[in-house]
């Protein structure tokens, strides 16, 4: 790793104006906000693409959109380090969220390919086209695609404007009977590697810009009908209610008190929609998200059990019905302890601690870890950890350092 490095200071400055540049692509003029196959979505994979093609890679886009640039080893043919992140957003989110994990990698290879350098492997940068599932409610939507899991159920799912799925992708020029061609072979993967902001104050707070993550928490997700009665707000007596929305409020209470209840559960209700909602009539109809993660799937499994359980209870003794739908789930991850290793000798290459931890958040590198072994390299986070939201922030000098450091890592894989 004693290779010339590239120069952090001015890799920070440019990828932070990278940055910049994709937020403009947003699907509102008002905040930023990137769903698949919008207008906004289609405009950042073409100038994706020509960042790429700048850096001396070879492009191609696959059938669900993810931008995939393809530096080639001293030897043509051989396997790939597979690098990147997703370039949707969720709404009102954060700009580097995602994009870092994209923009990173790209100046490495533009590094590369300024020097004429050439690695013993391929380098592969995949910009994934959905992984927040915001329009569609598809978690990991691209990855999965590029694995040759895509589910095609959901070619029938709607959005929020009542497009369906394989509607849209006709829209952008894509074909849905193609979805599946083009799948990688997992044996043409050497690893996969992702880099991310951190999306917690971890690093912030250790006073430390980059961390080698261990392991990424596992997830589910379920949308909770709870159906009552309607009825006018003056005239049924309390006793005689079946309120939806109270026991709906009940059961987002159960969910807080549960994950409370064991260190590194975590529980979250996000969305609450109540149909026809008037503020003179009982609501008989109201909707709910429930996102349950833990480090440990058994944590998380029988803390699931036990929310749906109190649900349960909460709706025989409220009388109304009470029905879930599982929209996500996806098992912990554990990162290799190999690529672990060979990401911290990036990070103490470029002169920074290492510090090792665990996330929160998932990521693709969950999925891609069903092919191959996996790491991440986190970046720490402004703005006391703030992530998913306007004011998540990540600096220059932390983006040069990363990027210095993923090059270092890129260097030494052997």
């Amino acid at each position: 790793m004693n290779a010339p490095a590239l120069d952090p200071i001015a890799a920070g400055r440019d990828l932070l104006a990278r940055a910049d540049a994709l937020a403009r692509h947003s699907d509102s003029p008002d905040h930023y906000t990137r769903t698949w196959l919008t207008p906004a979505h289609r405009a950042a994979a073409l100038q994706i693409a020509a960042w790429m093609r700048e850096a001396g890679m070879a492009v191609r886009t696959d059938g669900v959109g993810n931008v995939i640039g393809r530096y080639e080893a001293a030897v043509p043919g051989a396997r790939a380090i597979v690098t990147g992140s997703h370039y949707d957003s969720v709404r009102n989110g954060g700009r580097y969220d995602g994009v870092l994990g994209i923009l990173v990698p790209i100046a490495c290879v533009g590094e590369l390919d300024r020097r004429g350098e050439r690695l013993p492997v391929a380098i592969e940068v995949v910009a994934f086209a959905d992984e927040e599932g915001a329009r569609f409610q598809t978690s990991f939507l691209a990855s999965r695609a590029h694995l040759g899991k895509f589910d095609t159920a959901l070619l029938e799912r709607r959005d929020a404007d009542g497009v369906r799925f394989d509607e849209a992708m006709r829209a952008a020029g894509l074909d849905p009977a193609a979805i599946a061609d083009g799948a990688r072979d997992p044996a043409s993967i050497a690893a996969y590697v992702e880099v991310h902001i951190e999306q917690g104050p971890v690093l912030l707070e250790a006073g430390m810009p980059l961390g080698v993550v261990t392991a990424i928490a596992g997830g589910t997700r379920h949308r909770v009908t709870v159906t009552g009665s309607p009825g006018h707000a003056g005239t049924v007596p309390m006793a005689m209610r079946r309120d939806a929305l109270a026991a709906a409020a009940e059961m987002v209470v159960a969910v807080e008190a549960r994950a409370r209840s064991v260190p590194g559960l975590v529980g979250t209700v996000g969305i609450l929609e109540v149909a026809n909602g008037t503020g003179n009539v009982i609501p008989g109809e109201v909707a709910f998200t429930v996102d349950i993660r833990a480090g440990e799937d058994a944590v998380r499994e029988v803390a699931q059990r036990d929310v749906f359980a109190a649900f349960d209870a909460i709706a025989a003794r409220r009388g109304v019905a009470v029905a879930a739908v599982r929209n996500h789930a996806v098992r912990a991850t554990a990162c290799s302890p190999r690529i672990q290793d060979l990401i911290a000798q990036g990070v103490a290459a470029v002169g920074a601690p290492v510090r090792r931890l665990a996330s929160g958040a998932g990521h693709d590198a969950m999925v891609m870890a069903e092919a191959a072994e996996v790491g991440m390299l986190f970046v720490r986070c402004g703005a006391g950890g703030v992530s998913h939201n306007p004011a998540e922030t990540v600096t220059q000098a932390d983006a040069g350092l990363a990027a210095a450091a993923l090059l270092a890592f890129f260097r030494g894989y052997r």
